[in-house]
Parts: structure tokens; C-alpha cells; sequence
């Protein structure tokens, strides 16, 4: 029964999370927390670790949830089940890909995607700060220092921007967190 779970909640994570694996992270919470597989703490650290490791989050992710949920089949099912609906949507792209590209309207769909994923990921990124920052119980203090880190990193990155007129790599500023990170909470 776990291994149908895990297939058939990754599968939805596949199919239907669009603009990558940050524009997934909502989608990919509803599911672990709906099937139980996972805590909203052990999640939130789950995608901090997933996002420092090296390959795709979602994949980090399912890998994870199904390897503890069911062992290693139940890491292969769920990596499987998730990776599954793009790599069948990217072999349908490769062969409408000329046709579909020179489409006005499908242009106009992707074009009209992007402020929407931009919006997901940046709501998520502030709930992940609010969450972390927040504590669940009244009388305990709040917890500044996701604040402070996120306010480094986009000086960071802005000021790199302004500076050196190009853009940071993403790895560089997961390499500059990940050390924040343990400067910060040991």
C-alpha cells in the first residue's frame, strides 16, 4: 500500500508542478503532509538539506520521503514516479518542439507562466522565513536569524549585480548560506 502512495503522491508532484522544482516545493508540501510522510519541521529541513545537495529538489525530495518511508524500493518508486511525466512530456516537446515554438498562442501561455511561477516561488520563500522565524508557541522568542541570512544573501547577490554587472551563481549563493547557515546555528 505505501509503495501505491508513494507513486500515485510523486506522480501528482510530476505532473502537475510547473516551473520547476521551486514552483514544486508548495505542491510537494500539501502532498507530504496530507499522506503524513513527514512532519512540517522534518520537511522544512528536508528541503534546505535537498536544495544544498547536488540534483534536482524534487528528486532529493521523493528519494528521501519514499527511502524512509519504504526503504530503497520505496526511494526508486517515488524518484521514479516524479521524474516519470517530465521526462515524457520533454520526448512529446522534442517532437512538437519546432511547431509548438512558433506558435503565437503557445508563446503567449509561457510568456503569461512566468510572473505567475516568479510569484509561487517568492511566496514560498517567504512562508520558509516566516516558518522559520516564527516559533509555534507564544511565550518562546522569535527566531531573527532567517531574517538576517536572507536580507546577506540578496545583498549579496544585488550588490555582486551591481558591481561586477553579472549575475551570482546560484551555487555560490547556496555555498555562501550553507556556510551562514553553520556560523549561525552550529
Amino acid at each position: 500500500m505505501i509503495y501505491l502512495e508513494l507513486f500515485t503522491g510523486f506522480l501528482t508532484v510530476g505532473l502537475f508542478s510547473f516551473g520547476g522544482a521551486y514552483g514544486a516545493i508548495p505542491l510537494i508540501r500539501d502532498v507530504v503532509l496530507s499522506y503524513g510522510w513527514l512532519g512540517e519541521e522534518a520537511l522544512t529541513d528536508m528541503i534546505a538539506i535537498s536544495e544544498s545537495t547536488p540534483g534536482p529538489i524534487m528528486v532529493n525530495l521523493a528519494t528521501y520521503v519514499g527511502s524512509s518511508k519504504a526503504g530503497i524500493p520505496g526511494g526508486i518508486i517515488a524518484t521514479l514516479a516524479v521524474i516519470l511525466p517530465a521526462f515524457f512530456i520533454i520526448l512529446l516537446i522534442m517532437v512538437l518542439l519546432k511547431k509548438a515554438l512558433g506558435n503565437k498562442y503557445v508563446r503567449a501561455i509561457l510568456d503569461g507562466l512566468k510572473p505567475c511561477i516568479i510569484g509561487i516561488i517568492a511566496a514560498m520563500g517567504c512562508y520558509m522565513i516566516l516558518k522559520n522565524a516564527i516559533p509555534p508557541l507564544m511565550y518562546e522568542t522569535p527566531d531573527i536569524w532567517p531574517v538576517i541570512i536572507t536580507a546577506i544573501l540578496a545583498l549579496i547577490y544585488f550588490g555582486t549585480r551591481g558591481i561586477w554587472k553579472k549575475k551570482m551563481s546560484p551555487i555560490m549563493l547556496i555555498v555562501v548560506s550553507a556556510f551562514l547557515g553553520i556560523i549561525i546555528y552550529n
